[in-house]
């Protein structure tokens, strides 16, 4: 019997920041989950990061990681951002789709710290092989895309019956994401089960963008100077002005 990609192996990455601006904020804290299939138990992997910033308050109620926490627990940025890197880099060398819920943010802060603290950008680690990304988000709003409400990680788990335990910590979000992704695939098995990682990859690509068109022109029909990156999976770098 063939193993469709949502019940064989799959890897999940999820980072905890001290807020929402990609260019500018830094991660506090990350989280790998690694399942060889469904239903065994996943391999997690942690990291805790003293960002060398102050946290936000905001971003302190959100997550619960403190200043003070931090400091005393965290490691220093560039040694944890390499070691995100190369982690990434190894799930998709052998194979395995990465899970990333929303993954323009978590991606692109990863990059950019990795510009900041190595001089380097997380397309260097992954030694010319593409990265294989599967979105939640992306999928659930493409292959249901007339149902209303928001698409947060909590609203799919509710949507999709995934039990969230602990929702804004890095390695509870990364688990409950690559849940839904399985429910999701199994739900729309007669839609997706015929896509390999790599076409999904793709295809995600295109739905965004075309997402992102949607969400833009809404904006501007209610006035708001909100800007919606079509970009999927990782933003392109700002181009400072000369």
């Amino acid at each position: 019997m063939t193993t469709h990609w949502f019940d064989g192996p799959l890897a999940a990455f999820d980072t905890e920041t001290t807020g929402v601006d990609v260019e500018e904020d830094r991660i506090v804290s990350a989280a790998l989950v690694v399942q060889d299939a469904a239903g065994m138990r996943p391999r997690v992997t942690r990291w805790l990061v003293n960002p060398g910033v102050p946290v936000p308050a905001a971003a302190t109620a959100v997550h619960g990681l403190t200043d003070d926490h931090l400091q005393r627990n965290g490691r220093w940025p560039s040694p944890v951002v390499e070691e995100l890197a190369r982690a990434i880099a190894e799930q998709t060398a052998s194979g395995r789709p990465l899970v990333v819920m929303n993954a323009p943010f978590d991606l692109t802060i990863l990059d950019r710290e990795l510009r900041r603290h190595r001089a380097s950008t997380l397309g260097t680690y992954m030694d010319g092989v593409p990265l294989c990304v599967l979105d939640p988000r992306v999928l659930d709003k493409h292959l249901d895309r007339y149902r209303k409400g928001r698409r947060t990680l909590t609203d799919l788990c509710e949507q999709y019956g995934v039990e969230l335990d602990g929702a804004h910590d890095a390695a509870a979000d990364a688990a409950a994401a690559l849940d839904v992704v399985r429910s999701v695939g199994r739900r729309f098995a007669s839609r997706l089960e015929r896509l390999s990682p790599p076409e999904l990859h793709t295809l995600q690509a295109v739905w965004h963008a075309a997402q992102a068109r949607g969400l833009q022109a809404w904006f501007t029909r209610q006035g708001t100077p909100e800007t919606v990156d079509p970009a999927w999976p990782l933003r392109p770098e700002l181009r400072t002005a000369a």
